[in-house]
């Protein structure tokens, strides 16, 4: 099924002959907003037993025993999931397949990782059963990776740190369940159109699910930045997460309304919001159908000016979501995934298969690879086994030893990537994109860097294309900005990073309660640096796009096409309603309403502009 077509029509029977419980009362709940949609269908509830785990200390002659057991369970595991990967062989490739870069990640912690030999240690030297050693080891990784975050960590980071934490607890999970013999969450028996809650929903049990079949997904647990949630939206399945106290209430027979855009799920809804369900299960239809023909019209401002939407990628399970959204191209690849939740530090070849996959999955359009953007408040196990990396994290990782100033100190490191890169960019076009740059001395370096690899691959016989990728920098400094012009020289294009330029102009880690109200990215600093940046790049004739939230806010693109941008690059899920706005839009009118915004000293005016723009 194409996610931008309407749902099938066993969907809409189905939800035309729903009927709500006459003796049951309403209860609505409020969660996470995950994927967008409206499903409505009667309630499918499947649960996990809690496994039993021994917590009482082992006699020293059992430990040998326990780490049978451990091995066993680790064997077990392991066959569960290459058995999964083989399933997803086999299943419809825009759907499932994404799900394999995570396997990879999860077979990489059952060998011989940090999680495995500190549940050893633990037996060995603590004397606990396997389940017991594997759990506690689990919550001191996970908690280590949530820890790090410190004053100055993006939200983007965050998020990272949350995901790497839910990798770990999830490789825990499945090897208690195999220790205990529990049994494992059950699809089995799930109806057509049904809708499925459950208290969790792990990425390898998106993977299992039939979107054709499945009206639609709520859970009492997860966010919107995990990979379940990735995976729900590569399905197209409307879904809720993090719905405190859902599964408690559920009873045989009951209906469901789930709306994956507001986040809200109502239990045996009365008539009046069964109605409005139905409208609006019709309505997304309808948009849905727009979007569909709207991807195949280019983006282009009323009086005819083109404008370049490409897409973030942080994982390439988001391949799929891409590729169906009409980007242009992948203005921001996250080179942070090849590292992570590996012992040792990917090699030329294995970088290089990873980058040219993605370059042939984008069919001809073009991949900016950012390079490692390590920061103190990452952890990046391989790196640090291999003394590439401080051993403690910065005290404030925002300013430390991050990004290219890494890179510039660890050259295999970076030669390796950027060889990889290069080698890959012969199966199509890419770009090469240096991150957290603040100094022109830093790009003349990268540069040469570039340059004797280019040498050595040639030198080695290596085929790279004829036009070699652009060498390009990410603008997310306010020291950056500033330097515009100079950096202009060197750089051979620009990418404007608006969140970490919003925090570190305004000193605003908006991921801290006690000032996120003050993050701002329509503050005049931010928006002049946006400004400056934007003509030193124009007078230079280097290409400039933004990359940061911004770029995906439909309320902001006539401000920023007003100020001279033509490039941008978001999430995927937000490039239809940008190219909605973009296409709504006239050139001269932008730059007028610019000149207004940018006259402006306060932000509350700026954002009342914007608001009245719409």
């Amino acid at each position: 099924m194409n996610r931008t077509d309407p749902p099938p029509p066993q969907h809409r029977r189905l939800t035309d002959r729903v009927v709500r419980p006459s003796d049951r009362p309403e209860v609505s709940f409020v969660g996470i907003p995950v994927s967008p949609g409206v499903a409505i269908g009667p309630v499918f509830g499947t649960a996990e037993p809690e496994p039993e785990i021994l917590r009482q200390k082992i006699q020293a002659a059992d430990a040998p025993a326990e780490g049978a057991r451990l091995d066993a369970a680790i064997a077990q595991s392991r066959k569960q999931l290459l058995k999964l990967k083989v399933r997803l062989s086999a299943l419809p490739e825009d759907s499932q397949t994404e799900l394999a870069p995570l396997i990879e990640a999860y077979l990489a912690m059952l060998s011989a990782s940090r999680l495995i030999r500190g549940a050893r240690r633990r037996i060995a030297d603590g004397l606990v059963s396997a389940e017991a050693a594997v759990l506690g080891e689990a919550t001191e990784i996970a908690g280590a990776i949530i820890g790090q975050a410190l004053p100055g960590t993006s939200a983007e980071d965050r998020a990272g740190m949350r995901r790497r934490a839910d990798e770990v607890h999830e490789i825990a999970r499945r090897l208690v369940r195999n220790l205990t013999r529990a049994p494992f969450q059950s699809f089995a028996g799930l109806p057509e159109g049904a809708v499925l809650i459950c208290e969790a929903l792990r990425p390898a049990d998106a993977a299992l699910l039939d979107p054709a079949r499945l009206a639609g997904v709520a859970a009492e647990e997860g966010g919107a930045d995990g990979h379940t949630a990735v995976m729900l939206r590569a399905l197209g399945v409307p879904a809720v997460l993090g719905v405190p106290g859902l599964p408690g209430r559920l009873r045989s027979g009951d209906i469901a309304v789930i709306d994956g855009g507001t986040g809200t799920v109502i239990l045996n809804p009365s008539p009046s919001n069964l109605a409005t369900a139905r409208r609006a299960v019709s309505a997304f239809a309808r948009e849905r159908q727009r979007f569909a023909r709207l991807r195949r019209l280019p983006a282009e401002t009323l009086d005819g000016t083109a404008v370049e939407l490409a897409a973030n990628l942080e994982l390439p399970l988001e391949l799929p979501l891409i590729q169906q959204s009409g980007a242009q191209g992948i203005g921001l690849l996250r080179t942070e995934f090849m590292f992570m939740n590996r012992e040792t530090v990917p090699d030329e070849d294995t970088q290089t298969e990873a980058y040219r996959t993605v370059i042939d999955a984008m069919g001809g359009a073009t991949v900016t690879f950012r390079v490692l953007d390590w920061g103190g408040e990452k952890e990046i196990e391989a790196l640090s086994a291999a003394g590439l990396v401080p051993e403690l994290a910065d005290t404030n990782p925002a300013l430390g030893l991050r990004g290219i100033r890494l890179l510039l100190r660890q050259t295999d490191l970076f030669e390796t990537q950027l060889a990889a890169i290069l080698r890959a960019s012969a199966a199509g076009p890419a770009r090469v994109m240096l991150p957290m740059v603040t100094t022109l001395s830093e790009v003349k370096a990268a540069r040469e860097i570039y340059d004797r690899v280019v040498r050595r691959l040639r030198r080695r016989g290596e085929r790279l294309p004829d036009k070699l990728p652009p060498l390009g920098i990410m603008i997310e400094t306010p020291g950056a900005a500033l330097s515009a012009d100079a950096l202009a020289l060197e750089a051979d294009f620009f990418a404007i990073g608006t969140n970490d330029l919003t925090a570190y102009t305004l000193a605003v880690d908006r991921g801290e309660a006690a000032v996120a109200s003050l993050y701002d990215p329509l503050h005049p600093a931010v928006l002049r640096l946006v400004q400056f940046s934007v003509e030193a790049a124009l007078r230079m004739h280097r290409p400039v796009s933004v990359c940061g939230e911004m770029a995906g806010d439909p309320r902001l693109i006539g401000l920023l096409l007003g100020l001279g941008l033509r490039s941008f690059s978001m999430n995927a899920a937000a490039i239809p309603r940008v190219k909605q706005a973009i296409r709504n839009l006239r050139i001269e009118e932008c730059v007028r309403f610019a000149r207004r915004v940018m006259e402006q000293a306060d932000p509350r005016a700026i954002a009342a502009l914007i608001d009245a723009s719409k």
